[in-house]
């Protein structure tokens, strides 16, 4: 090796490593999601440690804990009361959902974000309106069949969305969220037009100023079960690969992106991030509006139960994950660590500050 370079000096102490930091997480960076029930109280789902489905009273505790802990945004998932083939409970403005967005919104500056779908409101799961031709498919469902976990592997059942009403829907949603005061809606169903459809229905219902926080590349992933679990969102037949992207593709993840923005996306994303680095790095590159990253729910499961098992320190696995998605290009993280997050980057300052560094 050469004399004149040895990058081990650059490394020698924390605090030469610290100045010299190419990436540097910060509790800006990141929205927390949280899921709604109906009723109150809170309700334990075994496959996503330490988060909670929260009724009205717990999520209006929830947000002023985020509140004071620095937390400046929320992605919200709301719950239905009655589930149909048109997921008409989801623009419900009546709806304790709805009711409690205008609650926060009541109390609290932090930026609310709603997600868009219809799979938590659909009576058959998926994410937008079948067209006829499909709803044979259910006919598994009603003949009592075991409802499968969707990864991809067990689908017998092709699935065609009526892609023109599921976008008409979607804004439905939107519009509904923006009449109770949500900054940023997020449609995540993968339905072709709906960044279109949602923008046209916004501005016609006088909600200009609400953004649009696009799903633009949401991947076919089989690290959505835990979520899954705690929406109740499981596909009741067929999975989702018809409007969710291959994983094997990254050409078209930037493709979908740009579209998104062509058709008023103020923001897109990624889901999942950690499989999906290169795809945030490479649509990082292309576009010039905000890049989110959803941290989603199998790769934070993997680390909570590895870590409850004493295979690694949670902490430095989480920090060491956050970092990687923001160093690949994303501004924006949505993380089940958000929370604990900013309370770790806050102490290690705190401890900064009392050792007189």
């Amino acid at each position: 090796m050469s004399h004149h370079q040895k990058p081990a000096r650059l490394r020698r102490t924390p605090e030469v490593r610290a100045l010299l930091r190419e990436t540097r997480l910060h509790p800006d960076d990141f929205v927390m999601p949280i899921f709604f029930k109906l009723g109150r109280g809170t309700e334990i789902v075994e496959s996503m440690p330490g988060i909670l489905k929260m009724g009205e009273d717990a999520m209006l505790r929830k947000v002023e804990e985020l509140d004071a802990l620095g937390v400046k945004a929320i992605l919200l998932f709301g719950e239905a009361k009655k589930k149909d083939a048109m997921g008409s409970a989801s623009y419900d403005e009546t709806s304790s959902f709805h009711q409690g967005i205008r609650k926060i919104k009541g109390m609290s500056d932090i930026v609310v974000i709603a997600d868009v779908c219809l799979c938590a409101y659909t009576d058959h799961g998926h994410c937008g309106i079948l067209k006829s031709e499909t709803a044979v498919g259910r006919k598994q469902k009603a003949a009592g069949k075991e409802r499968k976990r969707s990864s991809g592997l067990s689908s017998q059942t092709s699935v065609s969305i009526d892609h023109e009403k599921a976008a008409e829907t979607l804004a439905k949603i939107a519009v509904s969220y923006a009449t109770v005061g949500v900054d940023v809606v997020a449609p995540s169903a993968m339905i072709d037009g709906q960044v279109k459809a949602i923008r046209q229905g916004l501005d016609k219902s006088g909600f200009g100023e609400t953004a649009i926080m696009s799903y633009s590349a949401k991947y076919a992933s089989s690290f959505y079960g835990p979520f899954r679990d705690i929406t109740g969102a499981h596909p009741s037949f067929g999975d989702r690969k018809t409007y969710q992207m291959d994983p094997a593709n990254k050409r078209e993840a930037v493709r979908e992106t740009l579209l998104d923005i062509e058709e008023g996306a103020d923001m897109v994303m990624v889901k999942p991030a950690l499989c999906f680095l290169d795809v945030i790095s490479a649509i990082r590159e292309k576009v010039n509006v905000p890049v989110a990253a959803y941290n989603v729910s199998g790769e934070y499961s993997m680390v909570k139960t590895a870590a409850q098992k004493g295979w690694l320190d949670e902490r430095s696995a989480a920090i060491e994950i956050l970092t990687s998605i923001k160093r690949a290009g994303a501004d924006i993280i949505i993380s089940y660590w958000a929370d604990q997050a900013v309370k770790w980057l806050k102490n290690e300052v705190r401890k900064k500050l009392n050792s007189g560094h």
